[in-house]
């Protein structure tokens, strides 16, 4: 078994989240509106699932779920500052390592999120990840994790490159690869829309120059021999454990 300690990212270690804004308290309506456009159809309807967040933060993820109703929902990350955060605000979070944490629960849970990118692990530390995941869901639970988009023209070498604790980037291929490499079973990538803050008027004509962009990669891609059709900033994985 992998130990929490012997994780290679040490900047931005995977089991706490790294992206919250400089203002926390605006990222619970930030995040929470992404997580709303991107993530909420793929989650049970039944509101008492039991639902895992790893690398909680200060538990924007965690908010949004108590928001619309679940009510079994647990955040957990290494940060005692961040979790301090979230217990104020009345958030079922807790300071804990993600291998230990899994390890001591298996067959849980009924989905597993994490909210950090799982570039910031190596690639065995990704299949162990990924392996205890598998253990820790009940029969049929639902995996859902994200990573920097290989693929992109723009943004896919910049997002690898960019930060030390960036080990590998995927595309919806080997995200897909990978997840039924390790038994997950009906395996969905999805674009993951940044363009979900549809007050500003701004989001409109930047949703349409992107659409524009992103047909005029899939046409570079074909000319290529190359099938990719997803060339967003980031891409989700929906999996479920057999």
């Amino acid at each position: 078994m992998v130990r929490d300690d012997d994780l290679t990212a040490r900047i931005e270690p995977f089991d706490s989240f790294w992206e919250a804004p400089t203002d926390v308290e605006k990222g619970y309506s930030r995040f929470g509106r992404f997580y709303r456009r991107n993530y909420l159809d793929h989650l049970p309807s039944d509101r008492s699932a039991r639902i895992l967040v790893i690398s909680c933060g200060p538990g924007y993820f965690v908010h949004l779920l108590a928001e619309v109703g679940y009510r079994t929902v647990l955040g957990i990350d290494s940060d005692s500052e961040k979790i301090s955060y979230a217990r104020r605000r009345g958030l079922n979070c807790r300071v804990d390592r993600m291998f230990r944490f899994l390890a001591e629960n298996e067959s849980s849970f009924n989905v597993i999120f994490a909210e950090q990118e799982i570039n910031h692990l190596t690639k065995p530390e990704i299949l162990a990840f990924l392996d205890a995941c598998h253990r820790s869901l009940c029969p049929g639970g639902t995996l859902i994790l994200h990573s920097i988009n290989g693929a992109s023209p723009i943004t896919g070498s910049e997002a690898r490159a960019g930060n030390f604790d960036h080990y590998n980037s995927f595309t919806e291929y080997s995200l897909k690869q990978v997840l039924e490499h390790r038994d997950f079973a009906d395996v969905r990538i999805l674009p993951l829309n940044l363009y979900v803050f549809f007050g500003n008027p701004a989001n409109y004509v930047a949703w349409g120059l992107w659409s524009l962009l992103s047909l005029a990669f899939r046409l570079g891609f074909i000319l290529v021999g190359k099938d990719a059709r997803i060339f967003t900033k980031k891409i989700g994985a929906v999996a479920r454990r057999p």
